[in-house]
């Protein structure tokens, strides 16, 4: 064998390994034998080559080419390649899927009501799903849009408001209150730490003042007092029956009209003469330095 022989056989083998490496890692098995189908869209929604195929969550086959579809402007033809096995009812289609992260993968939709099976070459009719992507799309879209105009106003609004000289005043008015609000914190604080502990100290003495109260208010015997306080009242009691009757001379002080008649005229008397003497004093007073003359 020449040597050029062998650098070509060492070139086709290398080829060989190459095509066959890339066909692995694009999840082509190429000893494996599989049947193809066509699928036509009108939107593949980012499909790419070498994408997954699922029946049912199951990897069934690859999408090993895309080919835009020039004898129907508007389609897209997918070629898919599904294992030898899988047999693909009629009135299934090939729903494309966008996920989370934006990749899209082909999911077989079976018919299994269907008896009658596509032919390996067959088309395929296609059906996109957008999947949460689209449906999030398709509703907080218009919400968002319906949204702006009022975030619009709302910014316009609170613009306004910055830019009002009212609200420096007032976040300076804010300011000054919270320089008093530490003042008067401060203040308390050693309200706290100096005449609390002696208004607590003076509370706490008033309190013992009433515990030693309290304590002596025990000692006191009630029953005794209550007891003199009756016979004292009892007392007062007979001393004013005694006052109200005549069979002692008190109560006839208190209660003879005649008495008081003539004490009453008694008075009188004496109010007559103590004028009469002051009227006529000589009438009842001789008195002399040089004694009495002789007449």
């Amino acid at each position: 064998m020449t040597k050029e022989v062998k650098i070509g056989l060492i070139g086709i083998t290398a080829l060989a390994m190459l095509i066959f490496g890339i066909n692995y890692l694009k999840g082509i098995n190429m000893f494996q034998s599989a049947n193809y189908y066509y699928v036509e869209y009108t939107n593949i929604n980012g499909l790419a080559g070498s994408s997954p195929v699922f029946a049912n969550g199951y990897k069934v086959g690859t999408v090993r080419s895309i080919n835009y579809n020039y004898a129907k402007p508007g389609h897209v033809t997918v070629e898919v390649e599904v294992d030898k096995e899988m047999r693909i009812p009629k009135g299934s289609a090939g729903e494309l899927v966008t996920e989370m992260l934006g990749t899209v993968k082909m999911n077989l939709l079976l018919n299994f009501h269907s008896t009658e099976y596509y032919q390996p070459g067959d088309t395929l009719p296609g059906k996109t799903n957008a999947g949460l992507m689209g449906a999030a799309e398709e509703k907080l879209v218009p919400q968002i849009e319906q949204m702006l105009p009022k975030m619009d106003s709302i910014l316009h609004s609170l613009n306004k408001i910055l830019a009002d000289p009212a609200l420096g005043a007032t976040l300076h008015n804010a300011e000054k209150l919270t320089a008093n609000l530490d003042v008067a914190t401060r203040q308390l604080n050693i309200l706290m730490q100096k005449d609390f502990p002696q208004l607590t100290g003076k509370l706490n003495t008033i309190a013992d003042n009433f515990l030693v109260i309290s304590d002596n208010l025990k000692g006191i015997d009630y029953a005794s007092t209550f007891n003199k306080v009756d016979s004292t009242l009892y007392n007062v009691q007979m001393l004013t029956e005694k006052l109200n009757r005549k069979d002692n001379s008190i109560g006839l002080l208190f209660n003879d009209p005649a008495l008081y008649q003539n004490l009453s005229a008694t008075t009188a008397n004496a109010a007559t003469l103590l004028e009469d003497l002051k009227a006529h004093p000589k009438r009842y007073v001789h008195f002399s330095l040089f004694g009495k003359k002789d007449k």
